[in-house]
C-alpha cells in the first residue's frame, strides 16, 4: 500500500477517534431524540473522511502527474497556464454547496428544528405576552411613571433627560411644535405617519389661503409658523391659520380624524403613530421604535403627552 494511503488512513482514524473522545467527554452524544448533535458528529466524520481523500488524492497527483495539454496564448513573465477543462466533479460539488446553501439559510437553518435563535424569540414572544397582561389595566400615574422610565432609555439619548432636544439636535417635546419645524413642513410637505396614513399634506405651492385666494407668502408662513408655536394664543398669525390649516388641523389645531393630526398638543395616538412609523422633519428622521409593545407604546404616549401639558 502507497505510504501516503496509509498516513491518511491512520489520520483518520485519529481524528475520529479525537473527536468521539472529545464529545464523547463533553457530554454531546445525546440520548435517543436528540439527532441534532449526531447528525453534527456524523458530519464531522464525512468533512475528515472527505479531508483526507481530498488531500490524498492531490498529493498522488502532485508526486506522479506530469504538466501536459495545451498552452493558453498570453504568459506573464514566461509564466503561462495550460488550456483544462473545469473538473466535472468539482463543478457538481459547487453546483450542489451552492444550491444548499441556499436552502440552509432560507429554509433548513438549523435542519429546519431547534435554534438558539428560534427559542430566545419564543421566550421573548412568551416573556412579551405576560408583560401586556401584567399591565392591561394600568392608571394614569402608573403610565406616566413606566414611560418616564422607557424614555430614559429609548428616547432620551436623542431628545434628552429633559426631553427639550439636547440644543437643537431633535424635536424638544416639552412644546408640540417648534417655529423652524413649522416652517419645515408647511415649505416640504409631510406624509401623514402621525395619523398612521401616507395621504401626504401639500408642501407651500398646494397651500392656498382661503382669505386672499392666493398661494401662501413668506410672510404668511412666518406668521403662522409663530401663532402655531407660540401655542396659538396670540392673535397674529390666527387669521393664517384660520384660512389655510383649520380645514385639516381644526380650529383649534387639535386635528381632524384621518385628515390631519394634532399641532396644538400631544396625545398618545400620535404618540404611538410616531414610534410606529418614523417622522421625517427639520432635523432629521427619526426612526421606527417596532421592539416596543402595545403596554410600553401606551405608557410612552401618555408621559409625553403630560410633557407637553
Amino acid at each position: 500500500m502507497n505510504k501516503t494511503v496509509l498516513a491518511a488512513i491512520i489520520v483518520v482514524i485519529a481524528m475520529l477517534g479525537f473527536t468521539y473522545a472529545a464529545v464523547g467527554m463533553a457530554g454531546g452524544m445525546g440520548g435517543e431524540g436528540d439527532w441534532v448533535n449526531k447528525l453534527a458528529i456524523v458530519g464531522a466524520a464525512v468533512i475528515v473522511i472527505v479531508a483526507a481523500f481530498v488531500v490524498t488524492k492531490y498529493v498522488r497527483q502532485m508526486q506522479n502527474d506530469r504538466a501536459g495539454g495545451k498552452l493558453a496564448d498570453e504568459n506573464w513573465d514566461g509564466i503561462g497556464e495550460y488550456k483544462n477543462e473545469l473538473p466535472f466533479g468539482w463543478a457538481i460539488i459547487f453546483l450542489g454547496l451552492t444550491i444548499w446553501a441556499i436552502w440552509y439559510f432560507l429554509a433548513g437553518y438549523p435542519v429546519n428544528a431547534y435554534s438558539q435563535i428560534g427559542e430566545y424569540n419564543e421566550e421573548v414572544a412568551a416573556h412579551d405576552a405576560k408583560f401586556e397582561a401584567e399591565h392591561a389595566n394600568m392608571d394614569e400615574e402608573t403610565l406616566k411613571e413606566m414611560g418616564g422610565s422607557i424614555f430614559i432609555v429609548q428616547c432620551a439619548p436623542c431628545h434628552g433627560l429633559q426631553a427639550d432636544g439636547i440644543d437643537g439636535k431633535a424635536a424638544n417635546l416639552n412644546v408640540r411644535l417648534e417655529e423652524a419645524t413649522v416652517k419645515h413642513v408647511i415649505n416640504n410637505g409631510s406624509n401623514n405617519q402621525l395619523l398612521g396614513m401616507e395621504m401626504p399634506m401639500p408642501d407651500r405651492n398646494g397651500l392656498l389661503n382661503a382669505n386672499t385666494g392666493a398661494l401662501i407668502t413668506d410672510a404668511e408662513i412666518d406668521a403662522v409658523a409663530k401663532y402655531v408655536a407660540g401655542g396659538m394664543k396670540s392673535t397674529e398669525g390666527a387669521d393664517v391659520f384660520a384660512g389655510t390649516c383649520a380645514a385639516c388641523h381644526g380650529p383649534d389645531g387639535k386635528g381632524i380624524d384621518m385628515v390631519g393630526p394634532s399641532i396644538a398638543e400631544f396625545n398618545p395616538t400620535l404618540v404611538a403613530n410616531v414610534l410606529k412609523h418614523g417622522k421625517k422633519g427639520s432635523i432629521g428622521a427619526m426612526p421606527a421604535f417596532n421592539n416596543l409593545t402595545e403596554a410600553q407604546v401606551k405608557a410612552l404616549g401618555a408621559y409625553v403627552t403630560d410633557l407637553s401639558k
